[in-house]
């Protein structure tokens, strides 16, 4: 009787390859919120800390967003910084100097944001010139709009109505004493959400025979990041609750998941930025989806300058300055290929708050400006280096 042959041993380390690929970046994120939390004697993990941690980012996760479409489109945007001071600079105008109502400056606003994104898009698009010249350009002549639309200073107070969008948080309808209990209910939900995706997709995964986690490592994971998710809601509820620009960058974050992963305008996007020439050749009007990738930057970088205008109450002809810089290694360290084609939503969000935390962190060590621009810089090339590194491995 032939002996029984032994079942096939999974592949480990292609299975462990494939969970540093899909959570190697949140790993990386906790390795360095962990970090921090020791060296600053646990100040990086106070609430009120983490509340400014999320309100000095979320201009830079939603320009992020934006960011990512034109970089997988295979450009780059180095003008969102100066169209955050210009927007800001505006609304000052309108709100302060000339007692617009906060709803119609803001759309005044993002209309404006619509437009700039326009003019650079239709150059790049239509024109074929090089984003990054484009964009040069525009930094510099945006930023010269906002000295003159603000004529050099600052401008300001806002009315609270308007400053609101940054400074105010979710209201509590249980009204509990000592605890936000609708930010709980918000964390608990958002659990219960993210198992029940997670377990739908194994199933339909395992349904077409493709390769599974265990039943415990399945469970280990997504029980970790569940975990997370409820002791970051419950730090918020400890506090104040759930910043209303935090819910914003939520559903954007969300809605741009949606429209990247199963839209045909994300298809189109990442075709775009994989092979021109092929998406070009099987129908898809490559130049019209350059032009909304960049229609789009516009109008985020719009509600980042808002945001951004907002929280300082008050419009500075200095706003925004080196946020593309941020903007664009958020988007780089999420995973982005420098060469288009490949990024998702939720490394870019990752990888925004990596940036956010380090430079949290080094602010409260006392570390220095000079040591926390090194520092960010080498994080960005090691960020490409790797991206470079796993397209050399799989060529």
């Amino acid at each position: 009787m032939p002996e029984a042959q032994d079942a096939p041993r999974p592949d480990m380390m292609a299975t462990l390859r494939r969970a540093m690929s899909e959570y190697g970046l949140l790993a990386a994120l906790v390795l360095i919120v962990a970090f921090f939390q020791i060296t600053t004697d646990g100040v990086l993990l106070q609430p009120l800390n983490i509340t400014n941690l999320l309100l000095q980012n979320s201009y830079v996760v939603i320009m992020a967003l934006g960011m990512l479409m034109v970089i997988v489109c295979g450009h780059i945007d180095l003008s969102v910084g100066s169209v955050v001071g210009v927007i800001g600079a505006l609304a000052g105008w309108l709100i302060v100097t000339h007692a617009v109502d906060p709803v119609t400056a803001t759309i005044v606003c993002l209309v404006a944001g619509a437009v700039v994104g326009a003019m650079q898009g239709y150059w790049v698009a239509y024109w074929r010139m090089p984003s990054f010249i484009v964009t040069l350009a525009g930094m510099l002549v945006f930023r010269g709009i906002t000295i003159a639309i603000s004529d050099g200073a600052s401008v300001g107070p806002f009315p609270e109505s308007f400053t609101a969008i940054s400074s105010g948080f979710l209201p509590d309808p249980f009204a509990a004493s000592g605890v936000h209990l609708l930010s709980l209910l918000i964390g608990a939900v958002l659990a219960a959400a993210f198992v029940t995706v997670e377990t739908r997709a194994r199933a339909r995964s395992a349904s077409r025979g493709a390769s599974v986690p265990s039943v415990p490592v399945f469970a280990l994971r997504v029980g970790a990041i569940s975990a997370l998710m409820l002791a970051f809601c419950y730090m918020l509820a400890s506090y104040r609750g759930i910043p209303t620009v935090v819910a914003i960058m939520a559903v954007l974050v969300a809605a741009y998941t949606f429209v990247m992963n199963r839209t045909v305008l994300g298809r189109r996007i990442y075709a775009v930025g994989g092979n021109l020439k092929a998406a070009r050749l099987s129908g898809v009007n490559t130049a019209r989806i350059t032009f909304i990738t960049f229609v789009n930057m516009g109008v985020l970088a719009a509600v980042a300058g808002l945001i951004f205008a907002a929280r300082l109450n008050s419009a500075t002809p200095r706003a925004g300055t080196g946020f593309e810089l941020d903007v664009i290694a958020a988007v780089f360290i999420g995973g982005a290929s420098a060469s288009g084609g490949a990024g998702k939503v939720l490394g870019v969000v990752i990888g925004a708050f990596i940036m956010g935390v380090l430079n949290n962190g080094m602010s409260i060590m006392g570390l220095g400006v000079d040591y926390q621009q090194m520092i960010k810089g080498l994080v960005l090339l090691a960020a490409v280096f790797i991206d470079i590194y796993q397209k050399n491995r799989t060529a």
